[in-house]
């Protein structure tokens, strides 16, 4: 029996320093039946020269272009309109995966019929060096926990797009990624956690996400004018936010 297809999407900007490392990190992956789509969004540096020899070098790589920087939310999107795999999965330009992260994830997806999943990861610093911590997965995560803890990280997730449907992440610069696994879990869907340390986040100085204050303010405008939490409720959560925030530093 073929082994269902993974489309992994990757958005590059001025990743020059990390993109290589990423791109290998996938082609060292055991589980080999994916396509990564590479979205260049208007990068200023060597990345789109970085992304096309490597898509010179295997079939399952594919690089697009756009014509102006749009962020994040945009460049994912357009992974997932061209995305054909029965899954999705994100990993940034500058992150990593564990070698045996995709086939653990589709064997507990396939095992157990789960459309979300998610994994445990270890930050490491802007230079690759390995901090001694590691953000632990859940087993799981509903739509009330997710909004009093953001435990779930972008470049852990797979959904299966063949259940779920065609997604698209909300087009603002910021927090786009937690909207959308909001949006999922508020159909009453459930994300399931892998508490294995299979990804590595790394913390670049100066990113949008390295931005805790900014991060906030951004999680109490989705709270108030996206999700219209009560102020009551709206306070309870960021409060939990902010604590769980903390004990991740």
């Amino acid at each position: 029996m073929k082994e269902p297809l993974v489309s992994i999407i990757t958005p590059v900007y001025n990743c020059e320093c990390y993109l290589a490392d990423t791109i290998e990190s996938i082609l060292s992956q055991t589980y080999e039946n994916w396509e990564l789509l590479l979205i260049n969004d208007a990068s200023q540096d060597e990345s789109s020269e970085i992304a096309e020899h490597y898509q010179s070098k295997d079939n399952r790589i594919y690089l697009f272009h756009l014509s102006s920087n749009s962020g994040a939310a945009v460049a994912r999107n357009l992974g997932l309109t061209r995305a054909t795999g029965k899954y999705v999965a994100f990993l940034d330009g500058d992150d990593l995966w564990k070698p045996q992260k995709l086939a653990r994830q589709v064997h507990f997806m396939e095992e157990n019929n789960y459309l979300f999943t998610f994994t445990s990861y270890r930050i490491i610093r802007e230079n690759g060096r390995e901090r001694q911590k590691v953000v632990p997965a859940p087993a799981q995560v509903t739509y009330d926990k997710l909004l009093s803890n953001t435990i779930i990280g972008c470049l852990t997730v797979m959904m299966n797009q063949e259940a779920l449907g065609k997604l698209q992440m909300p087009t603002i610069r910021t927090r786009q990624d937690f909207m959308l696994w909001l949006s999922i879990l508020k159909k009453g869907h459930i994300a399931y956690g892998i508490n294995e340390e299979l990804a590595a986040y790394r913390k670049v100085g100066g990113s949008i996400s390295s931005n805790k204050w900014k991060a906030a303010k951004q999680n109490w405008h989705i709270y108030r004018n996206y999700e219209a939490l009560p102020l009551l409720k709206c306070c309870f959560v960021f409060c939990s936010y902010a604590w769980n925030g903390v004990k991740k530093l």
